[in-house]
């Protein structure tokens, strides 16, 4: 008697194809890391800490090699700047596809970084956050803080949205309690500072 179950994969079927995230345009993407990195060091920008130390890692956000090496605490902040970006975008009408709002989401943090390294959101850093000696980005850590969102972003596009704002508010939290600081009072402080908050979250 001949078998009645059906194949598992016709002939004529690709089989299941990549998350929709991961269509992203590869060489849009590079290109969006590679013009900024270019713009950022025309404007000035060390290329890597001045202090030459090989470290993929820095833990101090008060120390002057925060944000000069490729991976510091906020690292986690532009995380979730990517996880608002999927869910901001993922309002825009069903025409645009997810290929579309990745690299959107990745233009907008590319903005950012150039935005954020910019003579004036510098000087604001330093005279209205706890970032007393901040003279913005190495390249490196802004090509990482990019990475960072398009981590985020695909976190978001992968899993819930439970899931995504369970991230966030447990980043947030263990951002507040390690370094007394995150993405919330890092804008708040940005747009209107808070003196008793500024005080608190200044180095004992």
């Amino acid at each position: 008697m001949p078998s009645q179950a059906t194949p598992l994969r016709s002939e004529h079927d690709p089989g299941p194809s990549a998350p929709p995230v991961l269509k992203a345009p590869l060489l849009t993407t590079a290109a969006m890391l590679l013009l900024t990195a270019v713009l950022l060091r025309f404007a000035g920008q060390d290329a890597w800490c001045e202090c030459g130390r090989l470290s993929l890692w820095e833990g101090d956000i008060w120390s002057s090699h925060n944000s000069q090496h490729p991976i510091d605490p906020y690292f986690f902040s532009h995380v979730l700047h990517g996880v608002l970006f999927c869910g901001c975008l993922s309002l825009l009408p069903k025409s645009c596809s997810h290929s579309l709002r990745f690299t959107l989401a990745v233009a907008l943090e590319c903005g950012w970084e150039l935005l954020e390294n910019s003579p004036l959101v510098i000087e604001r850093y330093r005279t209205a956050t706890l970032a007393l000696d901040y003279y913005g980005d190495s390249v490196t850590n802004s090509m990482f803080d990019i990475l960072a969102c398009m981590l985020g972003y695909a976190f978001a596009a992968l899993t819930t949205r439970v899931k995504s704002l369970l991230l966030l508010l447990v980043s947030e939290l263990l951002m507040a309690l390690a370094i007394r600081d995150c993405l919330t009072l890092n804008i708040l402080m940005l747009l209107y500072p808070v003196e008793a908050i500024k005080q608190w979250q200044l180095p004992s």
